[in-house]
């Protein structure tokens, strides 16, 4: 019990639950598309990224460990220039503005996506923030982190990197 305890702590912020049947995503298996909208307005696909390795992170500005995050993942999105290589944010249940400013003052070059539809974050089987998924350029979901990562350890880079350079 005491270890289920921990587990929910470290997991991030807020726990959703889910309602109705989504098709979930499943690792080894297409990732589940979207289109969102960024904070300028301008909708973003993730089948339209097919061909890039594509990092995906659910967040918010109310969570702190979210915004202890932020940082490694603009050092790995910085570190990835030159490659085929989207980052892609995506705002939980916050302001979208506030979200915006937020990412300006850290001097993020990666955007930052609009709310997501209760399905998608089904889809996604989010629950809570921060919730990071790595999909390669086949479009195939490899990975899911719950929690927060620094991005800009050697493990975390390396596990982006393998993305790369292995047919998965």
């Amino acid at each position: 019990m005491l270890m289920v305890f921990f587990l929910f702590l470290f997991a991030g912020c807020e726990n959703i639950s889910g309602l109705g049947k989504v098709k979930r995503m499943e690792i080894g298996k297409p990732a589940p598309d979207f289109v969102l909208q960024d904070a300028s307005g301008k909708a973003w696909e993730l089948s339209s990224l097919k061909g890039k390795v594509v990092f995906v992170n659910f967040w918010a500005t109310w969570c702190k460990p979210c915004r202890d995050e932020m940082p490694s993942m603009e050092v790995l999105n910085r570190a990835m220039g030159g490659k085929p290589f989207q980052m892609l944010s995506i705002v939980f249940n916050d302001d979208i503005d506030m979200a915006k400013s937020f990412a300006q003052r850290l001097g993020a070059t990666f955007p930052v996506l609009g709310n997501p539809s209760q399905e998608l974050t089904q889809a996604y089987m989010i629950t809570g923030v921060p919730e990071t998924f790595l999909i390669d350029a086949d479009g195939i979901l490899r990975h899911k982190f719950i929690g927060p990562y620094d991005w800009n350890s050697g493990q975390m880079r390396n596990v982006v990197l393998e993305l790369f350079n292995s047919p998965q």
